[in-house]
C-alpha cells in the first residue's frame, strides 16, 4: 500500500470567495441580448467540456446593472447550487450567472483545476448539507461554511491536478475530433444526397421527394429494418428502478453529440428486464428520441449492453442485409430526416413523434455498386468516432477511480513523474 501523505481539513471560504448569481428582469427586453455572456444551469447539463465561455442567453450592460449578478472572472469555478446540485465548470472568461450557482473565486494560493476536482470529488457531500423545500438548494453561507480534506502541499494539489487533467485533455481532444468527424459526415452525406454530385451525368426520376438519379430509390424506413418500436417505462407497471444492474437509457442519456451519457443511465434488475422484451436493446440499434427533446440518436453499443430503454425513445433496428447500421446513422447525421418528422410531430401536453410517422420516412437506397462506394467512405467514418467515444468512456472510467484515491492520499505521489 502506498505511503498516505499528509490532508488537512479546511473550510471551502479558506479556498476561495463564494459568490452567488442573479437574474434580471424578462419582462424589460433590454436586459437581455448583449455581450455579457450569463449561465444557468441548464447550460451545465449536456456540457462535455470542463472550461465554458458562455450559455444559451446573454445579458445586456443594462441587465447586469438591473440584478445583482456578479462578473466572475476567468478561472472561476462555477458550482450549481440548485436544479441541480453538482454542475461544475471553469470559467473561460470572464461571465456571470443566475441564482442556482454558488461560484468560488479561488485565491492566489488555490489552483483553479485542483479546486474544480475538489468540488467533483465532493458533489455528494456538498448535497447533503441541501435544505428547501420546493428543491433543495445550497445557500452562501452553508457553502463557505463545508469543510473539505485537501493536501497540505500546495504543489502536491496542482500534481494531483495535472494528472487528472492528463485525462481530460484526451477526452477533450475526442470530442473535438468527433464534431470534426461529424461534419465530415454531413458533407459525405450532403455530396451524394443532397447534391447528389457522383450523379451529375446520370438521368433522374420524379419522386415525392423530387427528381433523383437512377442509381437511387426511395423506400420507407419501415422496409428497411426488422423492427421500429419504443419502451416502457417500468414503474407504469408497477416495477422500480434499482441503484445498479441492467443499463435503463431515457432520452436524457443520449447527447446532443450522437453519444450515450453513461452517468445518466438509470438501472434495472433481470427480471424487470426479461418482462420488457419489446424494448431489449441490440448493439448498432439505432436510438431515436421521440418524446420530449425530439430527434437526439446515438447507435447502440456493445460495451452498454444489456440495456433497455422506455417510451419516450424508439429503437430501429437495421437489417444489415438491405441497409448497413452505420449508413443509416450517416443518414440520421446527415439530417435526412429532420424536416419530414419535423412536419408530423403531434403536439399535445409534449411533443412527441408516433412510430408510425418513424416507419414511414423515405430513405434514399443506392443501388448496386455505388452502394458500396457510399460505404466504404462513409463506415470508417462511423467506427472512428465510436472507437473515440469507447476510449473516452474508458479515460472517464479511470479518471474517476482515481480521483478519490489521489484527494485521499491513498496513492503516494511521490512514485509518479509527469512530462511536461
Amino acid at each position: 500500500m502506498a505511503k498516505a501523505s499528509k490532508r488537512i481539513k479546511v473550510k471551502i471560504k479558506e479556498l476561495g470567495k463564494v459568490v452567488g448569481g442573479a437574474t434580471p428582469s424578462t419582462r424589460n427586453p433590454e436586459n437581455w441580448g448583449g455581450s455579457i455572456p450569463w449561465l444557468t444551469p441548464k447550460d451545465l447539463a449536456n456540457h462535455r467540456e470542463r472550461f465554458i465561455k458562455k450559455g444559451e442567453k446573454s445579458i445586456s450592460q443594462k441587465g447586469y446593472e438591473s440584478c445583482s449578478t456578479k462578473m466572475l472572472p476567468k478561472g472561476t469555478v462555477l458550482f450549481s447550487s440548485r436544479a441541480p446540485i453538482g454542475y461544475c465548470a471553469i470559467a473561460e472568461n470572464d461571465i456571470c450567472t443566475n441564482q442556482g450557482f454558488k461560484s468560488i473565486i479561488p485565491n492566489e494560493n488555490t489552483d483553479s483545476l485542483f479546486l474544480y476536482y475538489l468540488l467533483k470529488r465532493n458533489v455528494d457531500a456538498i448535497a447533503n448539507n441541501a435544505s428547501g423545500t420546493t428543491f433543495l438548494e445550497i445557500s452562501g453561507k452553508v457553502m463557505e461554511e463545508i469543510e473539505v480534506l485537501i493536501p497540505e502541499d500546495k504543489n502536491e494539489q496542482r500534481q494531483i491536478a495535472r494528472i487528472l487533467d492528463t485525462f481530460d485533455r484526451k477526452i477533450e481532444n475526442n470530442l473535438k475530433l468527433n464534431d470534426y468527424l461529424h461534419e465530415l459526415t454531413k458533407t459525405s452525406f450532403t455530396y451524394w444526397f443532397k447534391d447528389f454530385a457522383p450523379f451529375q451525368n446520370e438521368e433522374t426520376y420524379v419522386t415525392e421527394i423530387g427528381d433523383i438519379p437512377m442509381s437511387m430509390k426511395l423506400i420507407p424506413l419501415a422496409k428497411l429494418t426488422k423492427i421500429i418500436t419504443k419502451g416502457t417505462t417500468p414503474t407504469t407497471l408497477g416495477l422500480a428502478y434499482k441503484r445498479s444492474g441492467i443499463n435503463f437509457i431515457k432520452g436524457e442519456s443520449i447527447c446532443n453529440n450522437h453519444s450515450f451519457d453513461y452517468g445518466k443511465f438509470a438501472h434495472i434488475d433481470e427480471e424487470t428486464h426479461a418482462s420488457l422484451k419489446r424494448s431489449i436493446i441490440e448493439d448498432r440499434d439505432l436510438l431515436f428520441t421521440i418524446a420530449g427533446t425530439l430527434g437526439r440518436f446515438t447507435m447502440a453499443e456493445v460495451g452498454m449492453l444489456p440495456a433497455n430503454t422506455n417510451q419516450a425513445v424508439s429503437i430501429i433496428r437495421a437489417d444489415k442485409k438491405l441497409l448497413a447500421p452505420e449508413v443509416l446513422l450517416s443518414y440520421f447525421i446527415g439530417g435526412w430526416q429532420e424536416d419530414y418528422y419535423a412536419r408530423r410531430v403531434q403536439r399535445a401536453v409534449q411533443a412527441n413523434l408516433s412510430l408510425t410517422t418513424l416507419k414511414s420516412l423515405p430513405v434514399p437506397i443506392l443501388i448496386g455498386d455505388r452502394r458500396f462506394e457510399y460505404e466504404r467512405q462513409i463506415i470508417p467514418i462511423i467506427h472512428a468516432f465510436e472507437a473515440n467515444n469507447a476510449q473516452s468512456r474508458r479515460l472517464s472510467e479511470l479518471r474517476d477511480i482515481l480521483l478519490p484515491k489521489l484527494m485521499s492520499g491513498e496513492i503516494d505521489l511521490s512514485k509518479i513523474k509527469l512530462s511536461c
